[in-house]
């Protein structure tokens, strides 16, 4: 028999992609990406910006964390300048993490914006899947299992991708 028990709800869902988190779990990548977000640069231009941060590692070094950067899909070639017998690459971060957390004292400012915005949000999701019901279920159909979880929620990982990115281009044109 149970001493204690507590209804426990879902409150918030976190992302969390293998490929991103292996790019970003080394300091320096998660700095090269926000100094990317910023404004395009070139390899030689993040060795020099590092160094003034403190950062002194070679020029490979950052061009290697650059490259994990690129293959996990989060930094794109803005551009490419021609000079001195040579192509310099400039890139660009296609992809802003965010690693915070919320000051424990303001969940009641949270939980009012959220009590204040859910009903909208629900009307968003009524309508991603009304309109789009059918090409939700094909992309989380094709989506891979993990080989730990019984249930999957490619679902509402579609939906919340549509949504992150709505966000993302909302804030960008703002």
């Amino acid at each position: 028999m149970a001493e204690f028990a507590s209804e426990v709800t879902i409150d918030d869902i976190v992302v969390r992609d293998t490929d991103v988190s292996r790019a970003v779990e080394e300091p320096l990548r998660a700095m090269i990406l926000d100094m990317l977000a910023e404004q395009a640069m070139s390899i030689d231009q993040l060795h020099e910006s590092l160094t003034e941060r403190g950062y002194d590692r070679t020029e490979n070094t950052v061009r290697h964390h650059v490259n994990e950067l690129r293959d996990a899909g989060l930094v794109e070639i803005a551009r490419l300048e021609e000079g001195r017998g040579g192509t310099k690459k400039f890139y660009e971060a296609n992809t802003i993490v965010l690693s915070y957390a919320l000051p424990d004292d303001r969940e009641a400012d949270i939980e009012r914006m959220v009590e204040s915005i859910q009903p909208g949000v629900a009307a968003i999701l009524d309508q991603l899947a009304d309109e789009y019901g059918a090409d939700i279920d094909a992309i989380a159909g094709e989506m891979a299992p993990c080989e730990h979880c019984g249930t999957q929620k490619y679902e509402p990982y579609v939906m919340l991708t549509v949504l992150r990115r709505a966000f993302v281009r909302s804030m960008s044109n703002g």
